[in-house]
């Protein structure tokens, strides 16, 4: 297979119950699309049978990575970004909560600005919500963009939808140097690519909740919170040089 423009990076964590049905809407849509695309899911240790039911998918675009063990979030789409050979790598989450083909709406605004990283956003427009998280979680997403802005100077409506287009030669070095392997990594990802001067781009994008998330708002909202001070920290004591 030559070159594909895109590289859509999925990572799955014991994902068996939605997994097969977001890859058929994934297929699907590289057959359609105008441009070519590879598909790469990243099992992070599985205790369940998702990689039973990627190897049983039919794409001849489709490929499986297995991290040995469970890392984390971060991890698992360091990883797809490494091993990817597209043009431009789109990482979304395995439940399509932002329908796939949204990418097309980045596509279009990487290609047109010439921008690095084009980042779906639930907070642009919330209009584009077609099925809201509870009053609690997009109460705790309200206070942690606050945050963001507040210790890392991001000014960005929303760091955290699972829906990211990076252009991977201008982005590589980025994912290098990341350090956060759990779910707080997109905030050190954008920070660096500012931090770098790379144009960065937010789009609002169809997006509905979906059950079964893997993120606990108390655990792993304070370990996010910790993953701010941290890197900010690094920043401070120049782990982040280049």
């Amino acid at each position: 297979m030559a070159q594909p423009m895109v590289s859509i990076v999925i990572p799955a964590f014991n994902e068996a119950a939605r997994i097969g049905d977001s890859l058929q809407k994934i297929l699907a849509f590289v057959d359609r699309a105008p441009f070519s695309i590879e598909v790469l899911v990243i099992d992070d240790g599985s205790s369940d049978s998702t990689a039973e039911i990627v190897r049983a998918a039919n794409g001849n675009t489709l490929r499986l990575i297995r991290n040995g063990e469970n890392h984390g979030k971060g991890y698992s789409v360091r990883q797809g970004v490494v091993n990817s050979t597209g043009t431009y790598v789109l990482f979304t989450d395995a439940d399509l909560s932002a329908p796939i083909d949204e990418l097309d709406k980045l596509f279009e605004v990487a290609v047109r600005e010439r921008a690095d990283i084009v980042i779906g956003s639930r907070a642009v427009d919330r209009s584009y919500i077609q099925k809201h998280q509870t009053a609690f979680r997009e109460l705790g997403g309200i206070v942690f963009n606050q945050m963001v802005r507040l210790l890392l100077g991001l000014n960005l409506h929303d760091t955290q939808c699972g829906f990211k287009l990076f252009h991977r030669e201008r982005t590589r070095t980025i994912f290098e140097k990341q350090t956060t392997l759990g779910f707080g990594f997109d905030p050190e990802i954008l920070f660096l690519a500012a931090r770098k001067g790379l144009k960065i781009r937010e789009v609002p994008v169809r997006w509905s909740h979906s059950e079964g998330s893997k993120v606990d708002p108390l655990r792993d909202g304070l370990r996010m919170f910790s993953d701010l001070l941290r890197i900010r920290w690094n920043d401070m004591t120049g782990r982040y040089r280049w």
